[in-house]
């Protein structure tokens, strides 16, 4: 089996499932209660909340958890519009965001909000002239991804804080779900991000978790009203084990991140060189700097995305269309139909993901593989 699917297909560290195990069989309390069963379940949410917060050098009390990194983005940006509705109704987001965030914006403009949606480039990036032109008196809040889930695509989070630098009353969000761990953090990550979110399953944790950074002295209404915990702004219990967990792999992906980097973008330069010089075939993540290393995102003409991935699985390799929480609704290449890409060719698209566990040796297989099914519908399809 080969896994060129990991952004859905996960697979939790070994030592970070120990840590669920021991912390499910161990610790009982709720970190809530008063007795001394809950106070050790305190102190261990505490800790891993501390080190998750050093591994992002922010604070402590501005890491929340959730329950994932949709949850995050939800109570990230519905709730900043809330608050700050009697400033103004304009919110700024692009045409290029996870489901999570562009689904969240919709239901804001239903809600009366004027939503602004920033153009991407063929490489599916915005114009930091486009967000300058589109704030105005009324805007209070920006939504950026920093590295796009469909194709890899970096965006100019840097730009945007420095150009945001000057509007120190907008919330600025970032969804860095795609990011963390990729030796990229300096590109989608500066003081001027005054929220931003992530999810554990990401980094080889069980799913479950998410985390919401939330800058000290910027104010949100709570998403989720109860009994108060993460200081009143996601009311519900702790799922500790998983928390716990979510510190372990964090820390252990942080321990390797560059080595990490040189493997994932190994495997995605071998074959990108393999694909780049076939006819029919179209790469929408190229070999550079301002990509992610993990993405690699192709067409091969003729043939449906979907019909592409399920002859793969039954060779024993796993990739997925596009976004893994998109990949069976009709929208499956929104990055692709923004960046103008014929209907045709974008629904041939299929996208492969790599970590920490993937081999150049996989790389060969997936190769040889592929070779015989290119090799075969391009010649039902007279290509080349």
């Amino acid at each position: 089996m080969i896994y060129f699917d990991n952004s859905a297909t996960t697979r939790i560290f070994p030592a970070a499932l120990e840590t669920y195990n021991k912390v499910s069989e161990d610790i009982w309390g709720n970190p809530s209660s008063l007795h001394k069963l809950g106070d050790r379940a305190h102190q261990l949410l505490e800790a891993s909340r501390k080190q998750i917060a050093g591994l992002l050098d922010v604070k402590p009390n501005e890491i929340f958890f959730t329950s994932c990194g949709s949850e995050s983005n939800n109570l990230a940006i519905k709730e900043s519009a809330f608050t700050k509705r009697e400033f103004g109704k304009h919110i700024i987001t692009t045409s290029v965001e996870h489901a999570s965030v562009a689904n969240t914006f919709t239901a804001l403009e239903n809600m009366g909000y004027r939503v602004t949606r920033l153009p991407v480039d063929s490489e599916g990036r915005i114009n930091i002239n486009d967000l300058r032109n589109s704030l105005d008196s009324d805007t209070t809040l920006v939504s950026i991804m920093g590295v796009n889930n469909e194709i890899g695509t970096i965006q100019p989070i840097i730009e945007a804080g420095e150009l945001l630098e000057n509007y120190p009353n907008i919330h600025f969000h970032v969804d860095n779900v795609q990011a963390f761990g990729k030796n990229i953090w300096n590109q989608v990550f500066c003081p001027r991000v005054d929220l931003m979110s992530l999810s554990a399953h990401k980094y080889h944790a069980p799913r479950g978790v998410g985390i919401l950074y939330k800058k000290a002295g910027k104010m949100l209404l709570p998403l989720i009203d109860g009994g108060g915990q993460e200081k009143g702004l996601r009311s519900g219990t702790e799922n500790l084990p998983a928390i716990a967990a979510t510190a372990k792999a964090m820390r252990l992906v942080s321990e390797k991140e560059t080595e990490n980097y040189e493997r994932e973008y190994a495997i995605k330069e071998k074959i990108y060189n393999y694909l780049a010089d076939k006819p029919g075939i179209t790469i929408f993540s190229p070999l550079k700097s301002n990509f992610a290393p993990h993405v690699l995102t192709f067409s091969l003409l003729g043939i449906r995305g979907e019909t592409l991935v399920h002859t793969l699985e039954q060779k024993g390799i796993y990739v997925s269309t596009t976004s893994a929480c998109a990949s069976k609704v009709s929208d499956e290449a929104s990055t692709l139909a923004s960046m103008k890409v014929d209907e045709k060719v974008a629904t041939s698209s299929i996208r492969l993901s790599f970590d920490a566990s993937n081999t150049l040796q996989e790389a060969d297989e997936f190769i040889k593989v592929f070779d015989e099914i290119y090799h075969h519908f391009a010649k039902v399809n007279h290509l080349g």
